[in-house]
């Protein structure tokens, strides 16, 4: 299985390519798309760039899923909104491509990783490097969007078990709080 990773930003998407068999990640490829060449106030431009980028990636490493980190709430409302309408470009880019997609709060990606939630950027680029055996340690994007790849191979590995010895529901099993499901 192919998982394309993505940690959205407006001025910086990262994406990742993992390729998953049985408990073996293997690195495929990573990397970022900017914005920032672009004037600050277009933000038409600057969010089909990120929509273009992530269908370019799409339809070069031909992933059978994604995943895509959820934006958090934080201090400033407005870049709170940007970050939301970029996140949005990509989920669509995604869609677009009929590919399912995963939704992981940093918390959840860092759990995964780096075995806990308050795990820095450093910490997360050298587990990133050490669990796909990477030369050289990846840029912060492109290692939480490997990481989001990472996250989601052991979520679905573990959704598969679940899926095996029981009836699973989407809708019941996959719930966020306040009722916003997958």
């Amino acid at each position: 299985m192919r998982i394309l990773g993505i940690d959205p930003g407006l001025q910086t998407t990262g994406f990742g390519v993992v390729d998953v068999e049985g408990q073996a990640l293997t690195y495929v490829a990573s990397g970022t798309i900017t914005t920032t060449h672009l004037d600050r106030g277009n933000l038409p431009a600057r969010l089909k760039v990120l929509f273009d980028g992530i269908c370019e990636v799409r339809q070069r490493y031909q992933p059978d899923c994604a995943a895509v980190e959820i934006v958090f709430v934080n201090s400033n409302p407005q870049s709170t909104l940007l970050l939301g309408q970029a996140r949005g470009a990509c989920v669509t880019a995604l869609v677009a491509g009929n590919l399912a997609v995963g939704e992981y709060t940093p918390v959840q990606m860092k759990q995964a990783v780096a075995g806990t939630g308050r795990a820095g950027k450093p910490e997360v680029q050298a587990m990133v490097q050490r669990l796909l055996r990477l030369p050289g340690v990846p840029g912060k994007d492109a290692a939480d969007a490997l990481g989001l790849a990472i996250a989601h191979a052991h979520a679905g590995q573990a959704m598969a078990r679940i899926a095996q010895a029981t009836t699973v529901s989407r809708r019941t099993s996959a719930m966020y709080r306040a009722g916003r499901t997958l």
